[in-house]
């Protein structure tokens, strides 16, 4: 019998624990570690920072889910891997052995990186549900106090989507309540144009992310090296291609959202040789580390390299549907190792973005991923925003039924109403 340890209760862990156990044999244990009991959805963070859902619309308690499925769920935070015992330290209760470690923690926000960002310093975020929570507290006071608003990401960041998404949902709020007026509001990015989205753009999306912004009378600054936030007050350094300061802003703001740099979480980054600078996971292409071949990883805090060198660092992003394939591949291997296999599966990563605008929304498809792809789509309209919705319900209620589909690859078939795509887009 083998031990199977998931950690991290996200959209890939528990569903890479789900399905895990649907595809092993009952004499394996599956166990998920997880520091908090609620399952979190984040894309719809964005949501509940301008009051439009509340938090037990976007999260459940993963217990009664997870026993009904006899996986074993630990409710603590991961202090320490020790890779050659094959053991994990926990903030509480006995240590965990394990014989297959599957790592899908999520990041470490690195606020610090920036003085003053973050919910601990003048900036809100869209991270976490707590972190959208307080920053909804923010945004009613905006309603009642119009004033200057900056939104966007700091330099590292690799995740921009939430970040244009909350810009232009606030912008929908501030026009149903008649404050938009009053409410100048600048995107602040890392990226090097409008629409990279740490991908090197997807299509056209500079020219629609561009034309989205001008309609919205957002201004925007790209090539933005954040260098500190005051209470009101954010210090920006606008660079050209070559990495030279070209202009110095200070951008006045009783409101604003920044995405942070990712960084690995500690326990994993401290682990000697099995992580990146940065404390992402190294793997190989069936998801395992090179030496720890016992560890895998998927989703946000596995190590993949930029698209491109921009002036100001940026990061590739891990979408949902990359990472769901990702934990496809590692649920195969894993599989074929204890049926005495050389694993060979790999992962498809490629990426599907659905964002709410507010009033409107797109959908990006990339085969694959990272450039040169084989398939580009994108389209604009407010059918994209009702597909949001429609997908948050549909995920959700996934999660609670024990998910054992790709549910990222059926949505993106079949929700948008695709007719052909590219066969790399299916596992």
């Amino acid at each position: 019998m083998a031990r199977i340890v998931v950690v991290g209760g996200g959209v890939g862990g528990l569903a890479g624990a789900y399905d895990l156990r649907s595809t092993l044999s009952r004499d394996h244990e599956v166990i998920l570690i997880n520091e908090r009991e609620d399952f979190w959805f984040t894309p719809s963070n964005p949501w509940l920072a301008v009051g439009w859902r509340e938090p037990k619309q976007i999260s459940f308690p993963m217990r009664p889910y997870l026993e009904k499925k006899r996986i074993k769920f630990i409710v603590a935070r991961v202090d320490k891997i020790d890779p050659e015992a094959k053991n994990l330290v926990l903030s509480a209760g006995a240590p965990v052995s394990y014989d297959y470690l599957v790592l899908a923690t999520g990041p470490r926000l690195a606020f610090e990186e920036v003085p003053g960002a973050g919910p601990q310093g003048y900036t809100q975020s869209v991270c976490t549900l707590e972190h959208a929570r307080h920053a909804h507290e923010s945004v009613d006071a905006l309603l009642h106090t119009p004033g200057p608003v900056v939104v966007g990401a700091l330099p590292g960041a690799s995740c921009f989507g939430p970040a244009y998404e909350y810009a232009f949902i606030l912008d929908t709020v501030l026009r149903r309540a008649k404050k938009r007026h009053k409410v100048p509001m600048t995107y602040v990015t890392s990226e090097p144009y409008i629409g990279h989205l740490g991908l090197g753009g997807v299509g056209d999306s500079k020219g629609l992310m561009e034309s989205l912004l001008r309609d919205r009378s957002i201004a925007w600054i790209c090539n933005a090296r954040t260098t500190k936030i005051e209470a009101g007050k954010m210090y920006v350094d606008e660079l050209n291609a070559e990495g030279q300061v070209i202009k110095q802003h200070e951008l006045p703001f009783v409101h604003s959202m920044m995405l942070p740099a990712f960084k690995g979480v500690d326990a994993v980054a401290s682990v000697p040789g099995l992580c990146n600078p940065r404390g992402f996971v190294l793997i190989d292409k069936q998801q395992r580390h090179p030496k720890y071949t016992s560890i895998y990883a998927a989703g946000v805090c596995v190590a993949i390299p930029p698209v491109e060198v921009t002036p100001v660092a940026t990061g590739a992003p891990k979408t949902g549907y990359m990472i769901e394939s990702m934990m496809t591949a590692i649920v195969h291997n894993i599989r074929d190792e204890l049926a005495g296999k050389t694993p060979s599966d790999e992962a498809s990563w490629n990426a599907f973005c659905l964002a709410d605008f507010g009033d409107t929304g797109a959908a990006f498809i990339a085969v694959p991923q990272l450039p040169p792809r084989n398939t580009v789509w994108y389209k604009k309209g407010i059918w994209a925003h009702w597909a949001k919705v429609g997908f948050e319900k549909y995920f959700i209620t996934k999660m609670k039924r024990g998910v054992s589909e790709p549910v990222f690859e059926r949505w993106a078939l079949e929700a948008i109403g695709l007719k052909r795509i590219d066969p790399d887009m299916k596992r």
